[in-house]
Parts: structure tokens; C-alpha cells; sequence
């Protein structure tokens, strides 16, 4: 079997693309936009519409496979890739990529990612294609390979890595974008084991002095009991876009913070809580140490309040500096930042045997073409936790990547008690 032809057609993503640097600096809310002009390069408005590019694999057996290539919501801020402009990236993969794959056997995903992984941009400087597009056509590829080899593509990925993949499920995380409350009442209602993520990405959600985040947990706790199934024990996963860092600013460990930090524990207690973004620095290596000063604060006072990296936490060597740095409880693998999803995949691989644990994430502006393909990087490395994605309606996300794993985790315990019954 080989692949025939590469074909790419412009889309929509599950979101919108923001200026978070706009936002950030003041960017009022207009009903669902936002009033005044962009900053960040490449943006028309504040928020505009979000794109994908669809890209379709045909086999010589006259199957067709798809990815789709999706930026994050947040795009050009902390590191990351520029705008993703759908339309100018058609003609790259019709073009470079699909010269580059034509003829090529499926069944070699390895190869066949490593080669999309290393083909130049158009532009002067030489770059790698932008991550949107590995984002997409290692999807395509993944999936090309599964059905090529009759095989589910948590095992191709799997033995790629050399990997065991996981049995159970992966713990979800929902979003609720800044319905926080509504939608948070579902996810509990659900049972979700991750919640709720919040977008606490302003100082007027916040509160000036952090109150609001603080009350909003003391709610989300006692809704959890009122709501939540029997036996449902939930961590409490909030992502606070820098915020604390603005109203704090560093040293990140004295008692000022560290009370804040313990304040926000006894709001959500008996729940455990994990804090994502608690600042940005605004670089890399700066993040790293005032990540690694938070963390060891918050371990020296006996508060138990994990963090999550994610900004300047983009590429694979982002995730490899913070675990090596021991700079945070949880590092987030935003698979639309690292470019093809093998690499996500060895992000997540790179936290075992530390105590580092893996939070396979994205972003709400993908597709449900890509929440699948990251459902099987997440049964392949056994990551410790999934977003629900696409869209900041919850429901959708959560059902796209909660049957796409039942399914998978159902069709591998069917094989394996096939094997069994031969033997």
C-alpha cells in the first residue's frame, strides 16, 4: 500500500483565535468580541474567527484518511507559532508535503512523520512548516498508518515509542471558558474527573485581591457535593493566564504568596487543586525559575496546591527544561505547539519516572479530528490527564474524546481476549 495523493482544503477550527497580549493590556469586552485593535502580529481584531485546514490522505486501496491542522487560541503569545492563516498553508501541503509523501508506504509512521518534521517553511529564514501543519498531517499520517496495518493508532503510536499503553481511562479535564459556573455544573453532573479550568485570564476575574478565585472554589466545592455522583472525588484544575503574578509580582516565596496559595487550598478543600499559569515571566528560562521558586515555597509551607506549566512550556525542549528543572508539578503538552503529535508523545514519555506528571492539553480552537488523534496519544503514554476538546461548550469535547477512548480501550480489550483464546 502506499499513499496516492495529499490533498488540503481550508476550514473551521472549534473556536476563535484571541490576542491574548491585547487582552492582557486592556482589551475590553464587547458582548462576545472585544472593543479596540489588535497588537500581536498577524491579528485583524482581538478576536477573530478560528481556522483548521483539512488534509486528506488517499491510499492506493482508494481509502481516505484526514487530520486537521489547528492553532491554539492564544496564538503568537508565549512562544509560539504565528497566526495560523488556513488559505496560506493549502498550497505548502498540497505542494511541499504531499512531493514529499506521495509513494510512500503508510505503514511507516516513524519514517514518515520525521519526514514531514523536517521539511523547511517557504520562508527565508529556513524555519520548520509551521507547527499547525505537522500538527495535521502527522494526524493524517497516524491514522494512515492504523488502517494500513488493521491496527488502532494508540498501537502504532505505542510501538513507535515503545510504549505499554494504558488500560483504563485517561482522567479528562473539562473546560468551561467563562461560562465557569454553568458549565462546571455539568462537568460535575457528568462526574468529570478534572474541573474546570475557569479562564481567570483578567484582574476582573480574579478580584484585586484574588477574592474571586478564592470564593469561586469555596462554590465549586460545595457544588461538587451537591452535584457530583456518589463516590466522586474530582481534582479541581484552574488556569489563571499569569494573573497571580500581576498581583503579586516575584519573590514567589515568601508568606504573602504562600498564604494566598494556602487560602486558595482550604477554598477547595477536601478536593486537591492544581494552579496552571500561576505567572509569566516572559521568557523561558525566567518562568523556570520563578516556577521552581513557587513550587519549592509551596512544598517548604506544607501547601498542597500543585502548578501547571504552560506558558513558555511550547516545544518539546520546553517540556524537557521544566521537568529537568523540576519547575513544576504538572507540565501541560499543548499538542498544537510542538508540531507533530509523535512529539507529543515523546513529551509525555519524557515525564515518566520523574515527579513531573503529564497533562496532554491543546487548545479549544482544534477539531474533533484532532481531539481524537490526541485521545490515542494519551492511551499510548498513559498520560495523567486529557483535555475535552474542541469548543468551550464542554459537552461536545468531553463526548468527542470520552467515546473515542471507550471505543479504542473496548476494540483492544476485544483483541487481546481473541489472542488469549488462540493460545
Amino acid at each position: 500500500m502506499r499513499i496516492d495523493s495529499v490533498r488540503a482544503v481550508p476550514g473551521v477550527s472549534g473556536f476563535y483565535f484571541d490576542d491574548q497580549r491585547a487582552i492582557k493590556t486592556g482589551a475590553e469586552e464587547d458582548g462576545f468580541a472585544y472593543a479596540g485593535d489588535p497588537v500581536s502580529e498577524g491579528f485583524d481584531a482581538v478576536r477573530q474567527a478560528g481556522e483548521a485546514l483539512i488534509v486528506e490522505l488517499e491510499l492506493s486501496d482508494g481509502s481516505v484518511v484526514r487530520g486537521d491542522c489547528a492553532a491554539v487560541q492564544y496564538s503568537g503569545a508565549g512562544g509560539r507559532d504565528p497566526l495560523f492563516r488556513a488559505d496560506d498553508y493549502a498550497p505548502v501541503v498540497e505542494g511541499q508535503v504531499g512531493d514529499a509523501l506521495r509513494g510512500r508506504d503508510p505503514r511507516a509512521f516513524a519514517d514518515n512523520v520525521s519526514v514531514v518534521e523536517m521539511l523547511p517553511s517557504a520562508a527565508e529564514d529556513g524555519d520548520a512548516l509551521h507547527t499547525a501543519v505537522r500538527y495535521g498531517v502527522s494526524q493524517a499520517l497516524l491514522f494512515a498508518a492504523a488502517r494500513a496495518r488493521r491496527d488502532t493508532p494508540t498501537d502504532v503510536l505505542a510501538d513507535a515509542l515503545g510504549t505499554t499503553p494504558a488500560t483504563d481511562p485517561i482522567p479528562v479535564f473539562g473546560q468551561s471558558g467563562d461560562a465557569r459556573r454553568r458549565n462546571a455544573e455539568k462537568m460535575l453532573v457528568k462526574g468529570v474527573p478534572v474541573l474546570p479550568h475557569g479562564l481567570f485570564n483578567s484582574e476582573a476575574k480574579l478580584g484585586s485581591e484574588g477574592e474571586r478565585l478564592v470564593e469561586y472554589l469555596e462554590w465549586l466545592g460545595d457544588r461538587a457535593d451537591e452535584l457530583g455522583p456518589e463516590g466522586y472525588h474530582p481534582r479541581f484544575h484552574v488556569d489563571v493566564y499569569g494573573t497571580i503574578g500581576e498581583l503579586f509580582c516575584p519573590p514567589y516565596d515568601r508568606a504573602e504568596v504562600l498564604d494566598y496559595f494556602a487560602d486558595l487550598a482550604a477554598a477547595a478543600d477536601p478536593y486537591p487543586l492544581q494552579v496552571e499559569g500561576p505567572m509569566d515571566a516572559g521568557g523561558r528560562a525566567e518562568q523556570i525559575a520563578e516556577m521552581a521558586e513557587l513550587r519549592d515555597g509551596l512544598a517548604d509551607a506544607g501547601v498542597p496546591v500543585d502548578v501547571v506549566a504552560d506558558e513558555w512550556c511550547n516545544t518539546f525542549d520546553d517540556v524537557q527544561a521544566f521537568v529537568d528543572a523540576e519547575a513544576a508539578d504538572v507540565v501541560q503538552v499543548k499538542t498544537p505547539d510542538l508540531g507533530g503529535i509523535q512529539r507529543s508523545a515523546r513529551a509525555v514519555a519524557e515525564c515518566e519516572g520523574t515527579d513531573t506528571r503529564a497533562y496532554l492539553g491543546g487548545t479549544c480552537n482544534e477539531t474533533a479530528v484532532s481531539a481524537r488523534a490526541c485521545v490515542h496519544v494519551a492511551l499510548a503514554t498513559d498520560a495523567a490527564q486529557l483535555l475535552a476538546k474542541p469548543g468551550m461548550g464542554f459537552d461536545e469535547g468531553f463526548m468527542v474524546v470520552t467515546n473515542e477512548m471507550r471505543r479504542t480501550l473496548a476494540r483492544r480489550e476485544r483483541a487481546d481476549r481473541e489472542v488469549a483464546a488462540d493460545d
